[in-house]
């Protein structure tokens, strides 16, 4: 007999012990059986939970979910201005980054779950941390309710979602009006072009304020402008400056942005523009009700900047 061959007596006819036989070798297979699919089960087990990990491993360093929101402890809070503070939010590792391309935006809700956009003013290279900086409306469900929290607390964030893809050499020139909190993707844009030296990209911002106190991250855009003079140039308007205000006052119109050197229409120019719904209106046209960029209106369509040169944030 083989040394693997497996022999099965049968007794004589009539005998009770063919069942008796049969359920030991039933028995005996059921046992095998359940032993090799208990194997499998484990081996699949253990490979499902060390894939799990090994995906956790990969995406460590991606700190956003674009599918549910997570949350992030504050590290610090600085106030810009009376109705405007920065938040310093911590990110899980000392080596994570958000996972966010230029330009981009997240969302932040509140405790009651409402939600609203907001753009991170530093790039996705800074690890560890990163910055938004959000200005308390009236009303505002979202906006309030973090200028309540404190340092220690936790902010609630989901994305990222992407806007405006930019690539180096897209455009030779990119003219940027803002208004208010409209300059946190301008300033995304402005700080991945600068970064780069390789990026010759001319940068004209015209940024529009009610006040001097209400010009955010001033110091930090002018620092921008003056280590880069001879790419980005930077002209603040104020709706209600003060007796010793030296820059442009009023409000956006041709004559500023002529003054400023705003470039003409033409294929090598890009214009972005984002602020309050009155300035969009004016300058360029708001987004349509489903948010699609929509005609080009107002003050660029004066100018003759077509649609395919003009991005609405």
């Amino acid at each position: 007999m083989l040394k693997n061959e497996h022999r099965v007596l049968v007794p004589p006819h009539g005998s009770t012990r063919p069942k008796k036989a049969a359920l030991i070798i039933k028995s005996n297979l059921v046992t095998r059986t359940m032993l090799r699919v208990a194997s499998v089960g484990i081996a699949v087990s253990a490979l499902s939970l060390f894939s799990s990990r090994t995906v956790h491993a990969e995406d460590g360093k991606k700190a956003f979910n674009p599918k549910s929101f997570v949350s992030f402890p504050i590290k610090k809070i600085t106030n810009l201005s009376p109705n405007t503070k920065a938040y310093d939010i911590a990110l899980p590792e000392k080596d994570s980054e958000m996972g966010c391309g230029v330009a981009s935006f997240i969302m932040v809700k509140n405790a009651a779950g409402d939600a609203r956009p907001y753009t991170p003013t530093t790039l996705n290279d800074q690890k560890g941390s990163f910055e938004l900086v959000v200005k308390a409306y009236p009303g505002g469900k979202v906006s309030e309710y973090l200028h309540s929290l404190k340092v220690g607390d936790s902010i609630e964030v989901k994305g990222p979602i992407n806007k405006l893809k930019y690539e180096v050499g897209m455009k030779k020139k990119i003219a940027m009006i803002a208004g208010g909190t409209g300059i946190t993707p301008m300033l995304q844009v402005i700080q991945e072009i600068l970064k780069n030296p390789a990026d010759k990209t001319q940068i004209n911002l015209v940024f529009a304020n009610n006040a001097e106190e209400d010009i955010l991250l001033k110091a930090r855009i002018d620092e921008l402008a003056a280590k880069h003079k001879d790419q980005f140039k930077v002209t603040y308007v104020l709706s209600q400056p003060s007796a010793s205000w030296k820059g442009e006052k009023g409000f956006v119109r041709r004559e500023i942005l002529e003054k400023c050197g705003f470039p003409h229409a033409g294929n090598d120019v890009l214009v972005l523009v984002c602020g309050p719904p009155p300035m969009m209106a004016a300058i360029s046209g708001d987004k349509t009700k489903d948010y699609k960029q929509g005609m080009v209106e107002g003050l660029l369509k004066e100018l003759h900047f077509t649609e395919d040169m003009v991005y609405k944030f």
